[in-house]
């Protein structure tokens, strides 16, 4: 009986979602009952354990750096639903899975709302790249770009050559209204360039000795930053962090320079110094630029960093309590998606806090190959304000990409995976899973905040 009633409420939903399109539909929800298999919805212990682990060899290539990266065999995908959706519905009903009604309830409630942003989270699946780029160039053209509009597409990828446009637009640095925006992005440049001068250019003996001191840390910090790439090691571009850095840090004394926030700039003066260099990082000089040009993207780098860590003050505040917040928030949705790796984690005697502390802080900038880093940030600026609460959930999904691997492994040995994680060989396909897990599983906790209540 309980399994015909849900039956008919999964039918139900389905229709609902069926508005949107036939095969985003079909797509949607093969995708979803692919990655819920053998998971647990919000408050319900881990039903099953998955056997069948996704091989991301059988997802396509996406064709460009932005575009999504989930697209499945329309002639087998009915099948698969109707079998996943019903075992679903099996396990679902099951009294011996400890679960009562409301359980299914909330989770009928979760999908009606998944429905609203099933084309945020497989965008790309249809569209053609051509589409994606003429959505952008028609947000982008109009005399006052509509920011929402701009939030959702730049959530999917930004086309690299439109970012630092994009980004600037995201971040608040540059006006909406494209009248204004020469002169006010004019006014903010030249504004900073009086603020290095006046912090930055002067003879220590005008510095405090805590200034000094920050300066140095800020010098041996910046030829460490993103080691793996040699643009990274050029002297003018480590000066240039450098400047960036100091005049941030003595602008924003309630947290000085923390280590961390080096990394942070990378993303910004790679991607606006795309507008002057061509080709690979690796084969950048920045010496090709005029000091003009170099003061700009300086000043552009600054202002997006600023704007960036307004929403997270207290991320790098003494004691940094945003981070610690964080970090206990990200394993309570660990321990409700995937109760057996939690508890292992924990029966191992390993703290989150000791390997996400630097997830959170450089934001996972260390984590994952460098070329992926501006396709992770483009989710990250669109999702504005709530990127703090949001990156609990990319980082829940990035640590359960390994869940099955964790299981098998003891403290010592979690210790060094969890530092050196397998990301060298990643392209955009694992880091696109990683993003529409993330959506999927906020989308079905940010309504239900008790389920993270101890």
């Amino acid at each position: 009986m309980k399994a015909k009633c849900c039956s008919k409420q999964i039918k139900r939903i389905v229709c609902q979602i069926s508005s949107i399109s036939y095969y985003l539909c079909f797509d949607y929800i093969f995708l979803i009952s692919r990655l819920l298999k053998g998971r647990s919805m919000p408050g319900k212990v881990l039903l099953t354990r998955r056997s069948n682990v996704l091989d991301h060899s059988k997802l396509q290539e996406p064709s460009l750096n932005y575009g999504r990266s989930f697209s499945f065999n329309d002639a087998d995908t009915s099948d698969h639903i109707a079998k996943a959706l019903e075992e679903e519905v099996e396990s679902l009903s099951n009294p011996n899975n400890n679960a009562n009604s409301n359980k299914l309830k909330s989770s009928t409630s979760n999908v009606e709302n998944l429905s609203k942003g099933a084309q945020k989270s497989v965008m790309g699946a249809r569209a053609t790249d051509s589409t994606r780029v003429m959505k952008f160039t028609k947000v982008l053209s109009g005399t006052t770009v509509i920011l929402e509009k701009l939030h959702e597409l730049a959530w999917s990828g930004v086309p690299p050559y439109m970012r630092p446009d994009v980004w600037r637009l995201l971040l608040g640095y540059a006006p909406s209204n494209s009248d204004r925006r020469e002169g006010v992005l004019r006014r903010k440049r030249l504004e900073y360039l009086d603020c290095a001068s006046q912090y930055y250019d002067i003879p220590d003996t005008e510095r405090s000795e805590d200034e000094i001191n920050m300066l140095r840390q800020i010098a041996v910090d910046c030829p460490r930053t993103v080691p793996d790439v040699s643009f990274f090691q050029q002297e003018q571009v480590q000066k240039s962090l450098e400047r960036i850095l100091y005049t941030w840090a003595i602008r924003h004394p309630a947290s000085g320079y923390v280590q961390g926030i080096n990394d942070l700039v990378t993303p910004f003066l790679v991607v606006f110094l795309s507008e002057y260099l061509d080709g690979s990082v690796d084969n950048w000089s920045i010496s090709d630029l005029s000091p003009d040009k170099i003061s700009n993207i300086e000043a552009d780098c600054y202002w997006c960093l600023s704007n960036l860590l307004e929403g997270m003050q207290d991320h790098y505040t003494f004691a940094q309590p945003g981070i610690q917040r964080l970090v206990f928030k990200l394993k309570e949705v660990v321990r409700r998606i995937d109760e057996p790796v939690s508890r292992h984690v924990e029966e191992q005697g390993l703290e989150f806090l000791q390997f996400a502390f630097r997830w959170f802080n450089c934001l996972l900038i260390r984590e994952i190959p460098f070329h992926l880093i501006s396709r992770l940030w483009d989710t990250y600026l669109a999702e504005g304000d709530a990127l703090p609460d949001f990156l609990v959930y990319i980082f829940a999904s990035f640590l359960l990409t390994w869940s099955d691997e964790l299981l098998k492994l003891d403290f010592q040995e979690l210790v060094m995976f969890l530092q050196h994680l397998p990301t060298n060989n990643w392209t955009h396909q694992e880091l696109e899973m990683v993003l529409s897990r993330a959506f999927m599983w906020h989308s079905m906790f940010k309504s239900s905040p008790r389920h993270l209540a101890s």
